[in-house]
């Protein structure tokens, strides 16, 4: 949500943010409606303000026996306390409006957010990582998986396209990758584990920027809530509301929990394997900062993922996203992104954002600086990132450590985690 005081007060600069975006210019738009909404509020408590005094007069004027001027004034004030609900639901109308209006509008760039349109226009920052020769040619998880226990076709028999049925051990090193992603972003991150709930009020989906705009991205249930796309959207909202103190910043939290995407849009897309599921499980990560502190922030989470990878000893790559391929709530984005060696391409693993005090606008999430006497707050900045997706991890595992028997050795950095299994192979 944008603050329409900065719209008011450069509009141009507005527009301009919005256009980097790929978005049409809104500021004349928002501050016609703006100007309609306090022009109708200004008419509503001149109304109120005259109603009251009125009021007050009709006594004094009938105790100095002047009942001409009191039956005056009643018929002023009747005039008045009808005329009220009118103005009250015109404001609220435009008040509405304004609201969706700027609801509807994507968060605006950072300064040294990269210009462009879509992927192709996105920066690598760094590489990490040597890409593995391989003796013979690796083959694509898809084709690695089936005969460890990734069985696609239980999957789909069950549920459908989009979903995979783990059985054994692939299903034990599928859960060995989340158990050590949580730990390392508690243990050595500082992140605060949580057990968030699945299902979401659709305010809160709101507060995180998922609806309006994106209804189609999710599963709604009969009751008229969401289930959660990402854990970002329960861990961002436990601030939905509150007014923070200072000394709680920064708030750092972590959940490993099931995501569900209806994944709209993208039909043709990753069809084949396990890169894009409408069910899968993520470690999120999510911090609430101070204003000033959210770009260190921003680096600090970056770095809480890429820890995860090279522990597993990944290759990646991070890039800067274009303006192009930001989400819709971002001002400045990282993505990590993974070598796969079966499919000879970098694929994304992790999206790390920073949102400024985008989201808390929307979810009303404020805190008390210090120093101020408690009399006044601020936003907070939000900001989440993946710490990692696990499928797409145990993807990367799959091909990064593929043998040319079609086994998997396990990653050293799971051994604590596999109960003394070292190598997956063929199950019966």
């Amino acid at each position: 949500m944008h603050d329409i005081r900065v719209i008011r007060e450069n509009p141009e600069a507005f527009d301009q943010g919005l256009a980097r975006r790929g978005a049409a210019a809104g500021a004349a738009e928002i501050l016609e409606l703006d100007s309609r909404r306090r022009a109708v509020a200004t008419r509503m408590q001149e109304a109120q303000g005259r109603r009251n005094e009125a009021s007050k007069a009709i006594g004094q004027a009938m105790a100095k026996g002047e009942t001409e001027l009191a039956d005056a004034l009643k018929t002023e004030v009747a005039e008045l306390k009808q005329a009220l609900p009118g103005l009250e639901d015109e404001d609220r109308q435009l008040s509405a409006d304004l609201a969706e209006r700027l609801a509807a509008l994507p968060n605006l760039p950072a300064d040294d957010v990269p210009d462009g349109a879509d992927e192709s226009a996105n920066v690598e920052q760094a590489r990490w990582g040597d890409r593995r020769q391989f003796a013979f040619t690796p083959r694509e998880h898809a084709d690695i998986g089936p005969p460890l226990g990734m069985d696609f076709d239980t999957g789909a028999q069950i549920s459908g396209a989009r979903f995979t049925f783990l059985k054994g051990p692939m299903a034990r090193l599928h859960r060995a990758l989340g158990q050590f992603m949580l730990d390392m972003q508690v243990t050595q991150n500082g992140f605060t584990e949580c057990a968030p709930p699945l299902l979401v009020r659709g305010e809160a989906a709101f507060g995180t920027g998922q609806l309006p705009k994106f209804a189609d991205d999710l599963f709604q249930t009969t009751d008229g809530r969401w289930l959660i796309p990402t854990a970002e959207v329960s861990l961002t909202n436990a601030v939905q509301g509150a007014i923070l103190d200072d000394n709680a910043l920064p708030m750092r939290l972590t959940a490993l929990t099931q995501c569900f995407r209806s994944e709209a849009g993208a039909a043709g897309r990753d069809t084949r394997g396990f890169i894009r599921q409408h069910q899968f499980e993520k470690v999120e990560l999510v911090s609430i900062v101070r204003p000033e502190d959210s770009e260190a922030e921003h680096e600090r989470m970056t770095a809480a993922a890429e820890g995860v990878l090279q522990a597993l000893n990944l290759p990646y790559r991070r890039m800067l996203l274009c303006t192009g391929d930001m989400g819709f709530t971002a001002r400045k984005t990282f993505d990590l992104e993974v070598w796969l060696p079966g499919q000879d391409a970098w694929r994304e693993i992790s999206s790390i954002s920073d949102t400024g005090d985008f989201q808390a606008r929307r979810m009303n999430a404020r805190y008390r600086p210090a120093g101020d006497a408690g009399r006044n707050t601020a936003f907070v900045h939000t900001l989440n990132g993946s710490g990692l997706a696990v499928g797409r991890t145990l993807v990367a595992v799959l091909e990064n450590y593929q043998q040319e028997d079609g086994s998997i050795d396990i990653p050293d950095a799971l051994a604590p985690y596999m109960g003394g299994t070292t190598k997956l192979e063929a199950i019966d």
